[in-house]
Order: C-alpha cells, then sequence, then structure tokens
C-alpha cells in the first residue's frame, strides 16, 4: 500500500487529503466531505479500508480548510464545494500514479451533493458515485437530471429525513440508481455493524461499475 499526502490549491487556500493506492489499483475513488476533515475521518477510512481490500485507491480530501469547517454556510455552500473537488480532481489526474485509472466519487453529509453536481458537469469522467447519508437533493433538480454515472445513495434505517430526501432525488436522477437503507443505522452510522454495511455496498457498486480490466 502506498499512502502519500496530497496537496491542491484552489484560489488562495491550499487544501490537503491522503492518497492510498493498493498494489495494482483498479480505480481511484475520491472522498468528499462537507463538513468535518474527510481525510482523517474514522468513517471515511473504515469504509476506505474496505475499498483497499477490493483494489481500489481512495483520496480522502478535505474540502474547507479548519477555519472554513466553523462556518456554517460554507459547509453548505454547494458550489464551492464542488470547486474545490473538481480542482482535487484535476490535480489527482497529474499523479503519474493515477492518470490513468477509472475514477469514482464517494460522498458524505454536504459532500455528496458536490459529487453528484461534479458529476452532472463532467459525465465523462466518471465510472460511478455512492452517498452516504447524503443530502442529494442540495445538488438542485437539474443537475440531478444530468448525473449520467451510476450512482447508489446509503442512508441510515433510523434517518427519515434524509430518507425521504433521498428517495426524492433518486426519482429526478435518469441515471442507473439505487437508494439502499441500512437497517438500524442513525445518520452517522455509528451503530455496530452499519458502518460495515456501507462498505460493503460501496465496494459491490464500484466494482459492478468498472470497466473490465485490460
Amino acid at each position: 500500500m502506498q499512502v502519500q499526502q496530497f496537496t491542491f490549491s484552489t484560489g488562495p487556500v491550499q487544501l490537503e487529503g491522503l492518497l492510498e493506492l493498493p498494489a495494482q489499483p483498479r480505480a481511484l475513488l475520491l472522498f468528499a466531505h462537507g463538513s468535518a476533515s474527510s481525510a482523517h475521518s474514522p468513517r471515511n477510512n473504515q469504509v476506505a479500508r474496505a475499498l483497499h481490500q477490493a483494489s481500489m485507491g481512495t483520496l480522502l480530501l478535505d474540502l474547507l480548510s479548519s477555519a472554513e469547517q466553523r462556518s456554517t454556510a460554507m459547509r453548505f455552500d454547494i458550489t464551492l464545494l464542488t470547486e474545490r473537488l473538481g480542482a482535487a480532481l484535476d490535480r489527482v489526474r497529474q499523479h503519474p500514479l493515477c492518470a490513468a485509472l477509472p475514477l469514482g466519487l464517494f460522498g458524505a453529509s454536504t459532500g455528496a451533493a458536490a459529487a453528484l453536481r461534479l458529476a452532472a458537469a463532467r459525465p465523462d469522467q466518471l465510472v460511478a458515485v455512492v452517498a452516504r447519508g447524503g443530502r442529494p437533493d442540495l445538488a438542485g433538480a437539474n443537475a440531478l437530471a444530468c448525473v449520467r454515472a451510476p450512482t447508489l445513495l446509503i442512508v441510515g434505517g433510523q434517518d427519515a429525513l434524509v430518507i425521504d430526501l433521498n428517495l426524492a432525488a433518486s426519482a429526478l436522477l435518469q441515471c442507473e440508481n439505487r437508494v439502499a437503507i441500512v437497517p438500524g443505522a442513525g445518520h452517522l452510522f455509528e451503530e455496530p455493524g452499519t458502518l460495515e454495511a456501507v462498505a460493503e455496498l460501496a465496494a459491490g457498486w464500484f466494482v459492478r461499475h468498472l470497466p473490465t480490466p485490460p
């Protein structure tokens, strides 16, 4: 496993991430979160480890600086988050080990909206999208209708409001999509076994939609 610190700039702000590549990765999955640090999130790291077992690399990103994370307005600025996620994608495409890898997106919370908006803007660059406890509604109806990458929306069974928001977003998507509800899980998937279920669902979705390796 190769582990590297990753930095990228958007305007005057320099942001960080963690790039992890197993031997002979089949794809690279960018993790986007709109609030707490994605690069060091225990939940995102646990999902990432499961994806490594499926021979997929991960790039866990911080889309906001430490100071910006204290701003509620910035955590919900989907345009800003999308721009930064796009900048990270462009930057990692310059990495010699990642330039030719198929790309997917894993979004959580408001990062899910940013992932879907980026997928809508770049239909030819992404093979699949997965959201965990996300707010796809914040991407907007126009963006959702333009997403072409197969999309999996994972929601906790105890997260009633977010279930409704994800079901409504699914109805607007014109691509292959599915809403997967994890029984007994709350919004943060802190209950025993629930995050393992997220990891299994995500790995299966990405593997299913990856191009056949040569």
